[in-house]
């Protein structure tokens, strides 16, 4: 595992927190879904560039 694939695991787990902390205060969708949206690319770019597929 190296530093940015970390940083971006770290970072779509923390936009993930937002999305539950968002949806509980009942914010409008279109910012939840912005909010998946960079959070499932952060998350999938971390886990690509983990060197476990290689």
């Amino acid at each position: 595992m190296n530093g940015l694939s970390t940083v971006l695991i770290v970072v779509g787990l923390f936009l993930l927190g937002g999305i539950y902390s968002f949806a509980k205060q009942q914010m409008p969708k279109s910012v939840i879904v912005l909010l998946s949206v960079g959070a499932a690319m952060c998350l999938t770019a971390g886990v690509l560039r983990l060197s476990v597929w290689a």
